[in-house]
């Protein structure tokens, strides 16, 4: 069992969060990945009893956590956040649901989110996430997990350097057939610091990254809706004209010229998408 913790300027927490790991489960692997932190976070994980492995400078959360990734030596990897904010004692109600379970994440409630437009954003991005893979994602951007080694290492090159890997690798388990399950669970506030999200930029981004997920996943999902509402718009479009001046009109044509062309780039996007995955899938 691994349990691996990605962890940027965290020296005031990041010690007694071992030393807690340690003293409940005094047989876990505990891996401290130190994304170029300017403190003593390397140091104080170190002293703590976690193996530590730094990064030259700052690459990103999920940069840190696919570095640990590929040195954790368990069959199980649980990945936290090395800010305080997700309890030890929460990790046997992870790990009960194993290896039943291909992945169980820690699903946090609404009334937990420390802002109200990060939890307006998140209900949004879970809406989308559940539309695209036909399941009930509860908590998209949770980083409190439990995975079976096996399956993280599958999906390593598809996950990107920054907050959005939760995303990433929830939608990859669920596309490629893998198992979920969401376990409630209570997270703490952070007790120094704030965290590095930035509403507006953030935001905007992590949209551009997950409508780029699941165009990867999942495309005539996305591609589809969008035909049909240009289809239905150069329709309406063609019969206003129709029954006002008895004619049809260029726009109404450029719509539904539109619509299909926008129809057979999904199916061609959904068929290279299969493909990648076959071709990347496990014999």
């Amino acid at each position: 069992m691994s349990v691996i913790i990605s962890a940027l300027n965290e020296s005031a927490v990041i010690g007694s969060l071992v030393a807690r790991i340690r003293e409940l489960y005094p047989d876990f692997e505990i891996i401290v990945v130190n994304d170029g932190s300017e403190d003593e976070t390397a140091r104080v994980a170190l002293e703590a009893g976690a193996f530590v492995y730094s990064h030259p400078y700052t690459i990103g959360n999920g940069a840190a956590v696919k570095s640990g990734i590929r040195i954790a030596s368990g069959e199980i990897l649980v990945l936290m956040d090395g800010d305080g904010q997700h309890r030890p004692e929460d990790i046997p109600r992870l790990l009960q649901y194993l290896p039943e379970f291909d992945m169980v994440v820690g699903a946090r409630c609404r009334c937990q989110q420390t802002n109200w437009w990060r939890a307006a954003g998140n209900r949004v991005f879970n809406c989308l996430a559940s539309y695209v893979t036909r399941f009930e994602v509860q908590d998209l951007t949770s980083g409190f997990r439990a995975v079976k080694s096996e399956t993280a290492k599958d999906f390593l090159n598809l996950l990107p350097n920054t907050y959005s890997y939760p995303t990433t690798i929830t939608l990859a388990a669920l596309h490629s057939g893998r198992s979920l399950k969401y376990e409630p669970i209570n997270v703490l506030k952070r007790r120094t610091g704030k965290s590095g999200i930035r509403c507006v930029e953030d935001g905007i981004r992590f949209l551009l990254i997950l409508m780029k997920v699941c165009t990867l996943f999942a495309p005539l999902r996305v591609f589809l809706p969008t035909s049909i509402a240009m289809f239905l718009t150069g329709l309406g479009c063609n019969l206003w004209t129709f029954l006002t001046a008895g004619r049809f009109n260029n726009m109404g044509a450029l719509f539904l010229t539109t619509s299909v062309l926008i129809f057979m780039l999904g199916l061609i996007s959904e068929q290279i998408s299969q493909m990648r995955f076959d071709r990347s899938a496990r014999p």
